[in-house]
């Protein structure tokens, strides 16, 4: 989950709480102040607020890689990053599930916390285009901020920017080091994939223009000749 913090816990206790005084199909709505102080509510009466959940209990809904591949390419070109580091932090953090709330809060397929999807612009963290979008810009930009160091960017993105600075390096938490892990092993098994299934394409390819070269033209019937 990204950036995760002690702002973020509180947040998550809080919105524990509204939730549970809600009904089954309900909205919340937050407002991050500029002191970064998080309020919440079910009743937004000041256009700051944004909806951060929505209908619960929901039930879990995967979108295959397949119809996430538009989306992941586009973002992956205008991020410089390959579709297969992204597919592996989605199937990392929340699976394919659009609609997944970790405990902590951090939302959707890419399981953005709240204040960083305010960061990034996201206005809707279930959407998968926006969410898809801010993950990758946000990945984008810890690569830039460690020097292209992965490992050091993935960390980052599960514990917070802070931490690895704090321990100029990975930090010491198990969670973080398992999760850096996770995404670097779907991430060597997406691109192996992709690499074969390129490979059988340009096989395919080449075969079927060798087999039109190779294709015996029919003869000419005299009574087709003008």
């Amino acid at each position: 989950m990204a950036h995760f913090s002690r702002t973020a816990a509180l947040f998550s206790v809080a919105a524990a709480l509204l939730l549970n005084a809600l009904p089954s199909q309900a909205d919340v709505y937050q407002y991050i102040d500029a002191n970064g102080t998080i309020s919440l509510t079910n009743v937004p009466n000041d256009p700051r607020y944004r909806r951060v959940i929505a209908e619960l209990p929901r039930a879990r809904t995967v979108i295959s890689d397949g119809e996430l591949e538009p989306v992941i390419a586009r973002h992956s070109r205008a991020h410089r990053l390959h579709p297969a580091l992204i597919r592996a932090v989605i199937k990392t953090e929340s699976d394919f599930d659009p609609q997944a709330v970790s405990r902590a809060g951090a939302i959707g397929l890419m399981q953005l916390m709240p204040q960083t999807a305010v960061r990034l612009d996201v206005r809707d963290s279930y959407n998968p285009d926006e969410n898809i979008g801010g993950g990758t810009k946000y990945l984008r930009q810890l690569l830039d901020r460690f020097n292209g160091n992965l490992p050091l960017a993935l960390a980052a993105y599960n514990a917070g920017e802070h931490a690895v600075e704090r321990y100029q390096g990975l930090p010491p938490i198990p969670e973080t080091r398992q999760y850096v892990q996770k995404v670097l092993r779907y991430y060597r098994t997406f691109l192996t994939n992709d690499r074969l299934s390129s490979s059988r394409a340009y096989r395919a390819q080449a075969l079927g223009a060798k087999a039109r070269a190779l294709a015996p033209s029919l003869p000419t019937r005299s009574s087709d000749r003008p």
